[in-house]
């Protein structure tokens, strides 16, 4: 297999940009109008789902046995739940969002009509001067709230501002690429895996691959609720891939420079011949690579076989370290998990 250096370069910098489109469940339209633009740059049929997705054929020759790569780039966040009479917010999390690792986060409400307003979200009563609890508070929805950088002392005040309950909330990612080729930013679940897929589109097209089944990409946009991969399953498909984020912790094996082949999450086993000629794939393609259990996951490619679809499946990702919370990966497990993907689809 060709030195893949330029396409993790390629896909290391669309991933960067990516995590710089606030998309919380709910409000993708953004991140999904740019996917879009990229795949379609990249000389690819891309369109959009009614649900809000992108769909993109990868090319192929055999178009009775297709393989569905999914990814998704719906992230965590936030909702405005209510709007206090102090002029601050209390926030309903959107999906897994936790408050313990979201205390003292930049964030931005975006409003229906009145543009987007900064804030912090921090605990209530956040002075440690003042607070003589601060270290015993339970961190929870209820005991933290977003404060305003408007000048605001009433739930007045904020609703001249045209912020109201059911306002999305965005936190800051914090993207940092280091030297040392590590990752570091919220949401690399699941945006490092769509700058993966755009990096084996980019791979297809320059290396001229015509893949010898049918492929497909679907970059869903609500993974992180449970429903994202249910729909837009293509005709002919009869495999379906979750590209989604590799875990590592104690005990498992893989490192955020390999990637990860999942054999079991807390939907039950993946299918028994498709982790099989993933580790195959691996083998033969130099990639470094862990197989390990995930006990509280659940992954784009079991809501599709939930909506009734007929379909083998199976779960791989780059690894990456402290999942839902300020999340760590590395150029390494980028470049193994397009080398498994290039090796499995392509080959």
């Amino acid at each position: 297999m060709n030195d893949l250096t330029r396409y993790t370069d390629f896909l290391v910098t669309e991933t960067e940009t990516l995590l710089n489109i606030d998309s919380p469940t709910g409000y993708t339209e953004n991140a999904a109008a740019w996917v879009l633009k990229e795949f379609a740059g990249l000389g690819f049929d891309a369109k959009l789902t009614n649900k809000g997705g992108v769909l993109v054929s990868l090319g192929g020759s055999d178009p009775e046995n297709g393989l569905l790569l999914e990814a998704h780039v719906d992230t965590l966040g936030g909702m405005v739940a209510e709007i206090k009479d102090t002029g601050r917010l209390r926030l309903t999390n959107l999906g897994g969002m936790n408050p313990n690792n979201a205390e003292t986060e930049n964030v931005r409400i975006v409003t229906k009509f009145s543009g987007i307003y900064e804030g912090t979200f921090q605990l209530c009563n956040a002075s440690l001067h003042v607070n003589g609890e601060y270290d015993e508070t339970k961190r929870s929805w209820d005991t933290c709230e977003v404060v305003l950088d408007e000048d605001v002392k009433s739930r007045e005040d904020t609703a001249k501002l045209g912020i109201a309950v059911g306002d999305f909330v965005c936190f800051e990612p914090n993207v940092r690429i280091t030297k040392s080729g590590y990752i570091k930013s919220r949401f690399l679940d699941d945006k490092l895996s769509v700058g993966i897929l755009l990096g084996l589109a980019k791979y297809i097209r320059e290396e001229q691959v015509v893949p010898k089944r049918a492929l497909y990409a679907h970059i869903t946009v609500f993974e992180e609720v449970g429903h994202g991969g249910s729909g837009s399953v293509p005709a002919g498909c009869t495999e379906a891939l979750s590209v989604d984020m590799g875990c590592v912790g104690q005990g498992l094996q893989c490192t955020e420079k390999q990637v990860s082949i999942c054999a079991k999450d807390s939907g039950g086993p993946y299918s028994y011949s498709v982790v099989r000629r993933l580790i195959e794939a691996a083998k033969r393609s130099g990639a470094d690579y862990a197989v390990d259990l995930y006990p509280h996951y659940g992954s784009d490619v079991e809501a599709t076989l939930r909506a009734g679809n007929d379909l083998r499946h199976g779960l791989i990702g780059a690894g990456v370290y402290a999942s839902h919370g300020y999340e760590r990966s590395h150029r390494s497990g980028a470049e193994n998990t397009l080398r498994l993907l290039i090796a499995y689809a392509l080959e």
